[in-house]
């Protein structure tokens, strides 16, 4: 009669058992080789980054040339030119329309 009653509970704590065994794999530090190349290259790009200031990482100067050239391009397409400031916010002027008498 104790065997009939803790069979049901057995394969409950079986099941319990089972599923947290399979969430908890999840936590553990498993070695996937193409995560880890992706993980490296991106803490290789961090620090070339940081070396570079700021400025695209491996920058030839013809790339660099070409970078200039579009970025004067738009410029001039949004205003922009020789000593245009484009970070700077527009200033706005409005000024009121002109209304006619009601006379």
């Amino acid at each position: 009669m104790n065997v009939t009653r803790l069979t049901p509970k057995v394969r409950a704590l079986q099941t319990i058992l089972r599923r947290n065994l399979g969430a908890s794999t999840v936590l553990l530090k498993t070695s996937d080789p193409i995560q880890q190349l992706f993980v490296d290259k991106i803490q290789e790009y961090s620090k070339k980054s940081k070396a570079t200031g700021g400025k695209l990482v491996d920058m030839t100067p013809d790339v660099e040339k070409q970078l200039q050239q579009e970025l004067d391009k738009v410029a001039r397409q949004y205003g922009g030119g020789p000593g245009v400031d484009m970070t700077k916010f527009p200033t706005f002027t409005f000024q009121d329309p002109k209304i006619d008498p009601l006379n």
